[in-house]
């Protein structure tokens, strides 16, 4: 049996729950095809401590993909990231405390790496759901942007693909959100187009600004 990593965070930021986790926790052990499974696993929200849980977990379940995902603040949709950069810069103090401010994530590392998941076709499917979703051309500069890089490092040229959502938050947030339900739906579909799309679709979704 195969195995698809997807993670999400712990709550941040004095929030109660974070909607990460709480959609990815419920497709743990969703199959994707007769051989392949969903391991859904939770990360701290803090520097010093999130990447290198990824890492542990890769070098545990040996999946066959990953993704990671955190919660997007003000984000009304699924947004399928396509770009982590190598800058660390904090508006806020992590879990721990911490607040590296234009720092970077990987010291002498590229400024940046791509998604090597099938992004367009990953919000094709989102869409054809019935859920809201879009391609995104940032991931911050927070944990989430953290995570994404050093993932897309670890597993640069091993023929692993990988990448990062962010979802929106729930309606109790007082912000652009979305139902738990539906971001569940929506990361299930995503996963299950990455996995069954290895070369990604050409189609339009670039933004003018």
């Amino acid at each position: 049996m195969q195995s698809v990593l997807l993670t999400g965070f712990e709550p941040f930021d004095k929030a109660a729950v974070n909607p990460s986790w709480e959609a990815v926790r419920q497709l743990d052990g969703v199959s994707l095809s007769e051989d392949v499974q969903i391991v859904a696993r939770c990360l701290p929200c803090a520097f010093a401590t999130a990447a290198e849980s990824l890492l542990q977990l890769i070098n545990e379940l040996q999946p066959a993909m990953v993704i990671a995902t955190g919660l997007g603040p003000g984000r009304g949709d699924i947004s399928i990231e396509r770009v982590a950069i190598n800058v660390n810069d904090a508006r806020i103090p992590d879990n721990l405390g911490a607040q590296p401010i234009d720092t970077a994530v990987v010291e002498g590392g590229p400024a940046a790496y791509f998604s090597t998941l099938p992004i367009k076709a990953m919000v094709k499917a989102v869409r054809e759901a019935g859920i809201a979703a879009s391609v995104s051309q940032t991931a911050g500069t927070f944990v989430c942007n953290q995570v994404f890089y050093r993932l897309q490092h670890a597993l640069a040229g091993t023929g692993v693909r990988s990448g990062f959502i962010h979802v929106p938050g729930l309606p109790e947030s007082g912000e652009p959100s979305m139902v738990l339900s539906k971001i569940v739906k929506g990361l299930h579909v995503a996963t299950s187009a990455a996995w069954q799309n290895p070369v990604d679709s050409v189609l339009p979704g670039g933004q003018i600004s």
